[in-house]
């Protein structure tokens, strides 16, 4: 069987097995009696095993079954969990993982055994409860229903009670000569995979004709809960032979043994109890006949629960957002065309605009809608990462997360992960004091480390904190003399906020020593750079002796945005409306100069100027004395006024990358097409403040 086609759909479900793996292991760390997150780790467990198992992934699939045998004792209480099996269990986790990246890189979970992993969990198994070979025992009481000689299998399908709909159904299939067989299937002792091989079974009778009932059910076999062999009544116009040799044809099977159900006539003397007794029996049945939905079954009672959620490939979305983005800007050209169309017989049209821009904005939202994902799937896996460093570090640290459902783009959530795993690493490392430097300051000897998602209008806002030492600004300034960044004299006029940033240049660290956690310079550059390729933003709050907040602002999405189309020096450029707070007139004479700067001074705040005629060399067209437009714009806490020459009005923009050429330049962040044609270039607010 090529299962091939089936490998993106293994390598996503399996992903998110592992994190919630990871996610209930370290539930069951601080909850080890708590018997639901047991039973949720041992669904999991065996859910990986058997996905493996059906791939052809025998390493993995031997693991994570020697993991849900140390979970099935766990569940019976023969064994108890502790800190030493916590700590296997997540080496087998980040084994897994390196199975799993290996067969993303090259379809081949590589060659790695993780024999001392696979013999840690069976010395798990030998020496805190022998009952596992307790267990093991009543499986060959089972197997000695066979007689040892030839005499064949117990037709255990013959224990299967025929309730009212079950007779009715095969009555009414006899009179289309359609037969009705009993079957026991038995599987190999040996055999991993039982519910697999039992899917395959199904899966080959449904070529064949119809399972009207199981026993198991359909559900407890799917789960695995059955020894090693399972019974059906099936219908079909075959010969039993034939139906028989299609169950053989399944590796593993042992043995199918059956027989045509020859219906006697129903006693119409029956006792109340005994009538009782079938009605209760045939509602069993029913219930069964709708559950092997999944196990290949074709079934009459009962309809499938549809899933609600679609797997989608972000490359279709991508081309899907293209054509909405080229819908927009055919809105916009019909939008100009009739705005140079002048007259009462052009109404007509203007409606029909109105209607396409009213579209185009849906169409644009649902895309978008589609394409936001929660943030959790890349925060899920930061508590077992600082659990990992409070052991690495030997500081007690607690990670407390909020606002996991903020949704943000895809493509931005895929980028963000390396980022916020530096500032955290960040905090647990030189954020968080050790805990007797915590005692002597009267803290909590755990430390606390904050990861908060939140909206702001058009911005995702992430904040990652801690309640360590914060920034010595002394150190920082200290460091950067050293190193040569700065001279003396700069250092002195230099505000606290501008020695701060000094960490996000590349290669700047202030730790004392090398370490593998941090200490090489390289984090917070790489995250500056990260977030600012995705049009973000990143801040930083500190008070010495309190703890430090990192602050980033991220753009909802980065393909369509609203915009202020504005003119400087006779050419269009689009801003950002998400950054402009206002807008307003200035006389020439209200500009004051401080430290050399141009300033204005607006209801009680002090607001530079930045003059974009001579930030982008063009000429200004406006006359020197005539009053100013002015853009209040924001970043974070810092205001800018940015002066144009003259404002267009809003509009809805496409984001078109300017490509690897133009790519250095900070001050433009990307192009549009407008409705004539023509392209504008898009500011970045950001970089200009």
């Amino acid at each position: 069987m090529d299962v091939s086609q089936y490998l993106d759909i293994f390598i996503d479900e399996t992903r998110e097995h592992l994190q919630n793996l990871n996610t209930q292991i370290l539930a069951l760390e601080q909850d080890a009696e708590n018997m639901d997150t047991v039973n949720e780790i041992f669904r999991a467990a065996h859910s990986l095993k058997g996905m493996a198992g059906t791939m052809g992934y025998k390493r993995m699939q031997t693991l994570t079954h020697d993991m849900e045998n140390v979970f099935s004792e766990v569940r019976n209480g023969a064994i108890k969990v502790n800190a030493e099996m916590i700590d296997i269990l997540f080496q087998c986790l980040d084994a897994l993982e390196e199975y799993l990246a290996s067969i993303q890189e090259n379809a081949d979970e590589g060659t790695n055994d993780n024999e001392h992993l696979i013999k840690a969990l069976n010395t798990i198994l030998e020496t805190k409860g022998g009952a596992v070979a307790a267990k093991e025992e009543p499986k060959e009481e089972v197997k000695e229903d066979k007689p040892a000689a030839g005499g064949g299998l117990k037709e255990k399908w013959r224990d299967i009670k025929i309730g009212d709909v079950e007779r009715h159904v095969i009555e009414e299939a006899a009179k289309e000569n359609i037969h009705a067989y009993g079957i026991s299937v038995y599987v190999q002792e040996t055999c991993i995979l039982k519910a697999a091989r039992a899917f395959l079974v199904f899966k080959a009778l449904e070529e064949l004709g119809d399972v009207i009932v199981s026993v198991p059910s359909a559900q407890d076999i799917e789960d695995e809960r059955f020894e090693n062999d399972f019974s059906i009544i099936f219908l079909t116009e075959h010969p039993l032979q034939k139906v028989i040799d299609a169950i053989k044809y399944v590796s593993e099977i042992e043995d199918a043994i059956g027989e045509e159900i020859k219906l006697e006539a129903a006693e119409p003397a029956k006792t109340t109890a005994v009538a009782k007794k079938t009605e209760t029996k045939v509602a069993v049945k029913e219930d069964k006949a709708s559950a092997p939905a999944k196990a290949g079954e074709k079934k009459a009672v009962g309809k499938p629960v549809a899933t609600r959620t679609v797997r989608v490939d972000i490359e279709k979305l991508d081309v899907l957002m293209n054509l909405v983005s080229e819908l927009i800007i055919s809105k916009n050209s019909l939008v100009s065309v009739a705005a140079n169309e002048v007259g009462s017989s052009n109404l007509a049209f203007n409606e029909q605009i109105e209607y396409l821009e009213s579209v185009t904005t849906n169409l644009h939202e649902s895309v978008m809608k589609v394409r936001m994902v929660p943030i959790e799937s890349v925060v899920s896996k930061f508590p077992r990462m600082i659990r990992d460093l409070s052991k690495k570090l030997d500081k007690k640290m607690e990670l407390y997360m909020t606002g996991e459902e903020t949704e943000l783009d895809r493509t931005v959530v895929d980028e963000i992960g390396d980022p916020l795993m530096h500032l955290l690493r960040n905090s647990a490392d030189h954020g968080l004091e050790s805990a007797e430097v915590r005692k002597a300051r009267g803290k909590s000897e755990v430390g606390s480390i904050f990861l908060n998602a939140y909206q702001d209008g058009n911005n995702v806002v992430i904040e990652v904190g801690d309640d360590g030492n914060g920034i010595d600004v002394e150190a920082v300034k200290n460091k950067a003399i050293e190193r040569g960044t700065i001279t003396p004299e700069q250092a002195e006029t230099m505000a606290d906020k501008d020695i701060i940033d000094l960490l996000f240049l590349p290669s700047f660290s202030t730790a004392k020593q090398v370490s593998d956690v941090s200490g090489r310079g390289v984090g917070l550059d790489v995250v500056k750079s990260k977030i600012e390729a995705l049009s973000g933003e990143i801040e930083t709050k500190t008070k010495l002796g309190e703890g430090s907040t990192f602050i980033v602002r991220l753009p909802l999405t980065l393909a369509i945005i609203q915009a202020l189309m504005v003119v400087v020096g006779g050419e269009k450029y689009a801003i950002s409306l998400g950054t402009v707070q206002t807008i307003e007139s200035i006389m020439p004479s209200e500009v004051k100069t401080v430290q050399g700067k141009e300033v204005i001074h607006l209801r009680g705040k002090v607001i530079p100027l930045v003059r974009l005629d001579q930030v982008l060399d063009v000429e200004s067209t406006r006359n020197p004395e005539d009053e100013m437009t002015v853009l209040i714009a924001k970043k974070g806490d810092r205001l800018a006024g940015l002066v144009i020459d003259d404002l267009l009005g809003q509009m809805e923009i496409v984001i078109k990358s300017m490509g690897k050429f133009i790519g250095k330049c900070k001050l433009i962040s990307g192009a549009t097409i407008l409705g004539d044609g023509e392209v504008a270039l898009i500011l970045d607010a950001n970089a200009l403040i």
